[in-house]
């Protein structure tokens, strides 16, 4: 286990915008920017291009008239400049974080796991939050936190870690609106008030006597419901792959298409789409544009042997580096997205943990 300080925030430390650039705002407990005009922007760009290029083809032509080496220079500066503007357009920003569950086997409290992950050298966490309230978690010997609790709670736990929030897991059953939709509305609040710019799911675990269409029926109610909530908060909801009908890239897309919302989008989990069966860099590069979240979950050999095509899904994965899944191509394909991302690591222990961060930073 690494023994090196907690790390602390610095008061200039930049924060990756979670929720996009045309979006909801700023990181955990970060001033919301006033949104741009698009239409202002795109005239001011396009009078600067006029004033720019009226400019250039007067003192080209008149260069031309008198030194046609001069012009002929000038068309190739011009040129050379476009083509680094090309070059050099802005990449999609990265982060590393960790989902709590790295210390589930240690029968620690929620601020111990914060504060281990800081310790580690993680920027961003992913707590759990669960209804209600148990024994453990209660008892300080599991790391999930009651969203009856103060969500200043988890807030503040992160301010003093020097941490951000990258998400919440609040894993419910979308199937069973009678479960599903209050939960989902509560973590949405929950997030809002507690600084977290995504809620993530997935369908959870069907009815027995349903059919495929009523499910779909059933969702759609409950997604709605939540996007309602979600949207006017600025929350993301992040539907991941890991059960009956997200393990396809059809059934996520069916899934996330049930409700016309910008508050709508994939939570994408790269050890549960391999172990589906999948392709999963094909499947991300065909998500991408509605990514806003990832597990960063690798898969180690032995499992894939006994579990690939059969399973939809694990609650944890190996040390990202040390199983089946390339890293670099996950990472090329999230600099496309139109958002930052953070790859927040699904590992089982303190030790998978450490080694995940150590493989991921010089790759980001």
């Amino acid at each position: 286990m690494s023994t090196s300080k907690s790390r602390r925030a610095h008061p200039n430390q930049s924060k990756l915008d979670l929720r996009g650039a045309g979006g909801y705002g700023g990181v955990a407990g970060g001033v919301r920017d006033p949104p741009s005009d698009p239409l202002k922007d795109s005239a001011r760009k396009g009078d600067n291009m006029q004033r720019r290029d009226f400019i250039s083809m007067t003192v080209g032509g008149l260069a031309a008239s008198a030194f046609p080496t001069t012009a002929v220079c000038a068309a190739e500066t011009r040129k050379d400049t476009a083509n680094q503007a090309t070059r050099e357009k802005p990449m999609g920003k990265i982060g590393i974080g960790i989902n709590l569950e790295f210390v589930r086997h240690e029968d620690k409290s929620f601020e111990w796991g914060i504060e281990r992950a800081a310790q580690l050298g993680y920027e961003y966490v992913e707590p759990m939050v669960h209804w209600g309230r148990e024994l453990l978690s209660e008892a300080g010997y599991f790391h999930s936190v009651s969203m009856l609790d103060d969500p200043y709670r988890i807030k503040r736990a992160c301010e003093k870690a020097g941490v951000k929030l990258s998400s919440l897991s609040s894993h419910t059953t979308l199937c069973k609106p009678e479960i599903g939709t209050e939960y989902l509305k509560q973590g949405i609040r929950f997030a809002a008030e507690c600084g977290a710019p995504v809620v993530n799911t997935d369908e959870g675990p069907k009815p027995t006597w349903t059919t495929e269409e009523e499910d779909f029926l059933l969702m759609k109610y409950t997604l709605t419901e939540a996007a309602a909530v979600a949207a006017p908060r600025g929350i993301l909801i992040g539907i991941e792959p890991h059960q009956q009908y997200s393990k396809t890239p059809k059934g996520l897309d069916r899934i996330t298409g049930l409700v016309k919302s910008k508050a709508i989008g994939i939570n994408f989990d790269t050890g549960n789409s391999y172990l589906a069966g999948e392709d999963p860099i094909k499947w991300l590069s065909h998500v991408a544009d509605r990514l806003v979240h990832l597990h960063a979950k690798d898969i180690s050999v032995k499992q894939s042997e006994s579990e690939r095509g059969k399973v939809t899904g694990t609650p944890v994965g190996c040390a990202c580096g040390e199983g089946v899944i390339d890293w670099k191509k996950v990472i090329e394909v999230c600099r496309q997205c139109p958002r930052p991302i953070v790859l927040s690591v699904e590992c089982g222990t303190v030790d998978q943990a450490e080694r995940s961060l150590k493989h991921l930073k010089p790759l980001v």
